[in-house]
């Protein structure tokens, strides 16, 4: 065969592979409190890009803290906001411990989940600047070091991190990580929600505590956050952290992100099933849907309960699977958010 027509066929073969290669899916895994269940307190989920990269959002009280067997590496943290359930103020005793509706849990403080995992992980911390701030005093309190701004290479972030670092940003900011110096890299971006942001009395000290205590009120660590994130493989997730119906859900996810997949957080104090969804029939419009933080034991064997709000919420979407975040069961989707294996 002609050097020519070799070097045809290599050529040929290294640009069908490529695409292959970057098309490969991302996988979802929600940690709640009873394996195979969408239970009362869960929250926590783990995104993992088809480059390696693994990204921790709203570690919450559903985990065990940095000891969680179930966690294993992770690049990134991210944090909606400073409330218990997402922050982590308390964690789960033993896992599977109590039941679904009211799962067994200890005290978190004075550090939180979300910075335990963080410490022990050696993790970026991609959150709005107080709150990134705060997790990052507490991780120097767990470790006995200053928590430092996170290492770049140009403007990308590269695992693996010699320790955990803070890379703050603004609402509308973006971070970008790698898995390493020639990885395609995954876009972080901090977008707006519509809630507060007050850190649990128990996670802070005890000057600041007795100075807040007799008015029963505590610190706003910034503006509460939803996320998106853009992967290597094309899929655009929205992470809606916890919010009530906003314009922006159209104008900056749907619109402008073009968001394909959206990870909604259906609590009961802020949206209801007729809001929810609207969020996913008018607003947003994603492909697929991930329900999470549904405030309620929403299944049983796995299977929504039919008199469930969760159930009332599903029967209300028009068009796009909607996905119960099922503890410890990852579901795999391809750039345009159909989930390939596990759903």
């Amino acid at each position: 065969m002609k050097p020519c027509h070799v070097l045809s066929i290599l050529v040929l073969a290294l640009t069908t592979a490529c695409p292959a290669a970057w098309a490969q899916n991302v996988k979802v895994t929600p940690l709640g409190s009873h394996a195979g269940e969408l239970c009362m307190r869960d929250r926590a989920t783990i995104f993992e890009d088809p480059t390696g990269v693994r990204i921790l959002y709203d570690a919450g009280q559903s985990v065990m803290g940095a000891d969680d067997p179930r966690i294993g590496k992770i690049d990134v943290v991210i944090l909606s906001h400073a409330h218990g359930d997402h922050i982590g103020d308390m964690k789960m005793k033993a896992l599977e411990a109590g039941t679904c509706d009211n799962p067994q849990l200890v005290s978190a403080a004075p550090n939180s989940t979300t910075a335990e995992i963080a410490a022990a992980k050696n993790a970026a911390v991609i959150m709005v600047v107080p709150l990134a701030n705060f997790i990052g005093r507490k991780i120097e309190s767990i470790r006995g070091k200053p928590t430092t701004a996170c290492p770049q290479t140009g403007t990308d972030l590269v695992a693996p991190l010699a320790a955990p670092c803070l890379a703050t940003v603004q609402t509308g900011g973006t971070r970008t990580f790698k898995a390493s110096a020639t990885s395609k890299a995954v876009e972080i971006t901090v977008v707006p929600a519509a809630h507060d942001s007050t850190v649990p009395i128990a996670l802070l000290g005890d000057a600041e505590r007795k100075n807040l205590e007799p008015d029963n009120i505590s610190l706003t660590l910034g503006p509460p956050s939803g996320y998106v994130i853009r992967f290597t493989n094309g899929l655009t997730a929205y992470l809606t952290g916890d919010t009530g119906l906003h314009a922006e859900m159209q104008t900056v996810e749907r619109d402008f992100y073009k968001a394909n997949l959206m990870e909604l957080n259906y609590g009961q104090s802020a949206l209801t099933p007729e809001a929810a969804a609207y969020v996913v029939n008018a607003l947003v419009q994603p492909a697929a849907v991930i329900s999470t933080h549904v405030n309620e034991g929403a299944t049983s064997g796995g299977k929504v309960r039919p008199t469930s709000r969760t159930a009332a919420f599903i029967a209300l979407v028009k068009g796009p699977p909607v996905y119960p975040a099922l503890s410890g069961k990852t579901m795999e989707f391809d750039g345009a958010a159909k989930c390939a294996v596990g759903c």
